[in-house]
């Protein structure tokens, strides 16, 4: 699609999709590239501005990610932080070295030329630094911008070219003013019209899967989630019946999933829905495995090949569309061959195999999920559905810590069932981002009855984030832990004991596996 946009270049920051929310909180696209884009595919006309984002390496170590130098002289502004910074200048002709000392973590930085990219920042302030190399000399051309207790080129620019490198990290919360920065730059600097919404993304996605299908038909896998129940409706509203949605019950879902999936969607929106029971040949397929990846591997190629043969049934059918969201593309990193490391496969991304029967489309793939209900309520669909908590393409596979049979998906089920009961009944769920049990591979050692057991133990997470990228352990009151604790151990059977897991992302992920 065709839409003004800036360009975030990759280099494996763990803060780059902080650039891109920053960037579209001025209601400006844009998209996280890898630095092998290939400079035909960047249209000066289309992108207002660049930004390279940090990274873990020294520009002066042999595999140092690089981008296309005549990045620099395509008439587009463009902002280096912390590597990128770095990267620019030693391209241009500066020098980078170690620093003595290494700044980590809070720093205060001093504006020392005021100018657009500080334009509303006082002289003094507090950014976030994370850097080991630093700018030493700066190329012909530019000019000092700003300096750090240790960093005496902390901010640099050539006005002329447009060109602006800061050694901070203005997409991350700490930096007092970095919100502005990325303002100033997107604004001031690059000149974006602003203007990109959800409404706009709604027409512009509409029109696209129009060109895409054609007069084909699409077949969509809807799992009841938020992802993929936007990208139904979506799909639904630019193609209508020529739409048909397949539920695979895979034996890996929620309590009472089928039933609310065709309750909303074929009751309410009218979509051409058919419903499949395919849980025996999921959980076949699973017999004895226990690496998650491989799970995630067997449920894509499995839910690939249930499609296809369903698809036959309909008729002719093209596409596949899914609900893929941008941290998908982000974290499934080998989707972009970028220096970022891969953290896990996701089903709608590495799952799939090589060869498929049906072409993609996937309209929510340049969303984060904040941005997708935003969709979703711009298209209709209600509460009940868009403020469900995410739930993994593997669903329960990957909360069974182990072995996955149909005897402890539904005492998974069940134990989950009671956790989210207990959360709406105190007006909780919606204020965390996402709740769910998890089985654990282990037994323990307890009393109920005045008899001995020897039975399951469930972790319980729940975590308050904005966007999934990072995320807090939630603080649920101790007397609420309590409630969901009794009511698992007392209404399942086959668990005597709950843990809490207090871990925050990072270091752990959300989901277990």
């Amino acid at each position: 699609m065709s839409r003004e946009s800036i360009l975030i270049i990759d280099f494996g920051s763990q803060y780059n999709q902080l650039i891109a929310r920053k960037v579209r909180e001025h209601n400006v696209f844009c998209e996280i590239v890898p630095p092998t884009i290939p400079m035909e595919s960047i249209d000066p006309r289309q992108t207002k501005g660049i930004i390279l984002s940090g990274g873990p390496a020294s520009v002066y170590s042999h595999n140092a990610p690089k981008c296309d130098e005549r990045i620099f002289s395509l008439g587009v502004p463009v902002l280096g932080i912390c590597y990128g910074m770095q990267l620019m200048a030693k391209t241009l002709g500066g020098a980078v070295e170690r620093s003595r000392s290494r700044e980590y973590g809070r720093a205060p930085f001093n504006v020392t030329r005021a100018d657009k990219l500080f334009k509303n920042i006082p002289k003094s302030s507090v950014t976030w630094m994370s850097h080991g190399d630093k700018v030493k000399k700066i190329p012909q051309g530019f000019k000092r911008l700003g300096r750090s207790q240790n960093t005496s080129i902390a901010a640099f620019a050539d006005l002329k070219r447009s060109l602006f490198g800061v050694q901070f990290h203005p997409e991350v919360a700490h930096t007092q003013y970095g919100k502005t920065i990325i303002k100033n730059f997107v604004t001031d600097i690059c000149r974006c019209r602003c203007d990109w919404s959800m409404r706009s993304f709604i027409k512009e996605t509409i029109a696209d899967i129009r060109k895409t299908a054609g007069t084909d038909r699409v077949v969509l896998g809807l799992s009841g989630g938020v992802d993929s129940s936007v990208a139904a409706v979506l799909m639904h509203k630019a193609i209508g019946h020529r739409l048909a949605c397949i539920f695979v019950d895979n034996g890996l879902l929620r309590k009472n999933e089928a039933r609310m999936v065709r309750e909303v969607f074929q009751r309410h929106f009218k979509i051409n829905l058919r419903c499949i029971d395919a849980s025996e040949e999921f959980l076949a397929a699973l017999k004895g495995v226990t690496d998650p990846e491989r799970k995630r591997k067997i449920i894509g190629k499995t839910f690939i090949k249930v499609f296809d043969r369903e698809a036959k049934k309909i008729g002719k059918v093209k596409f596949l569309a899914q609900g893929t969201l941008y941290p998908d593309l982000i974290e499934s990193r080998s989707a972009f061959g970028g220096p970022s490391a891969t953290i896990k496969t996701h089903h709608n991304v590495g799952g799939l195999p090589k060869k498929m029967n049906l072409k993609l489309i996937e309209p929510l793939k340049y969303l984060f999920k904040d941005e997708v209900r935003r969709v979703g309520k711009e298209l209709g669909i209600g509460h009940e559905v868009l403020g469900r908590h995410p739930f993994p393409g593997p669903g329960l596979a990957v909360r069974i810590i182990g072995d996955v049979t149909e005897e402890r998906c539904d005492m998974l089920r069940e134990a989950d069932d009671r956790f989210i009961q207990v959360l709406h009944k105190e007006k909780l769920y919606d204020e965390i981002w996402q709740a769910f049990a998890v089985l654990l591979p282990i037994k323990s050692v307890g009393v109920m009855g005045d008899e001995r057991t020897y039975e399951n133990v469930v972790a319980i997470r729940a975590v308050t984030s904005v966007d999934g990228m990072t995320a807090d352990w939630a603080k649920i009151p101790h007397d609420v832990l309590g409630k969901i604790s009794n009511r698992i151990i007392n209404e399942v059977k086959g668990i005597n004991r709950v843990a809490y897991d207090v871990s925050s992302k990072p270091p752990a992920t959300i989901e277990w596996e």
